[in-house]
């Protein structure tokens, strides 16, 4: 059980960062007919969600939200994507996780996602750590945290207890 006095972000702050995050990725693509959100599996798929709902609120752009399934642990390993990545040839996608730690989970996608030509890939994330490894930014990000290397980021965006919490 996650403990209050942990909780950095509320329910309410969540979805004020959705709404701004979405807003800027509308922005961003504003003359796009299309956008794909890849949203990273498990927390990244709902946030992404979250998103596609106030797109689809503010804007006429379609919007198609895939699921990318990564070992977030051993990242090199198997990748897979609910869509033919030869479909996304020419296409606008932003890849959404609820936290960006080193950028190795991340830089996988984008090498996973870049076998065939992208017209833009951004990057957004509920919790940028700032503790990159490799040369990976989010372009659109709720909240940014110095953390040391030992604390934990648990995002829970289902059930009771939503909320961004430091454990």
């Amino acid at each position: 059980m996650l403990k209050l006095e942990n909780l950095i972000f509320d329910e309410r702050k969540i979805e004020y960062c959705t709404k701004r995050i979405a807003y800027q990725i509308f922005e961003s693509n504003i003359n796009s007919k299309e956008i794909f959100l890849v949203g990273i599996a498990d927390n990244g798929c709902v946030f992404a969600k979250k998103v596609e709902k106030i797109l689809n609120d503010i804007s006429q752009i379609q919007i198609k939200t895939l699921k990318l399934e990564i070992d977030k642990k051993k990242p090199g390993n198997e990748i897979s994507l609910d869509f033919e990545v030869e479909k996304l040839e020419n296409k606008s996608i932003v890849i959404i996780d609820d936290v960006l730690n080193t950028g190795l989970v991340l830089a996988h996608a984008l090498k996973y996602l870049l076998i065939v030509h992208i017209k833009q890939i951004k990057i957004a994330v509920l919790v940028n750590r700032e503790h990159n490894k490799f040369p990976i930014k989010a372009d659109f990000k709720g909240i940014s945290l110095s953390t040391s290397v030992n604390e934990t980021i648990k995002v829970n965006l289902v059930g009771k207890q939503k909320g961004i919490y430091l454990v």
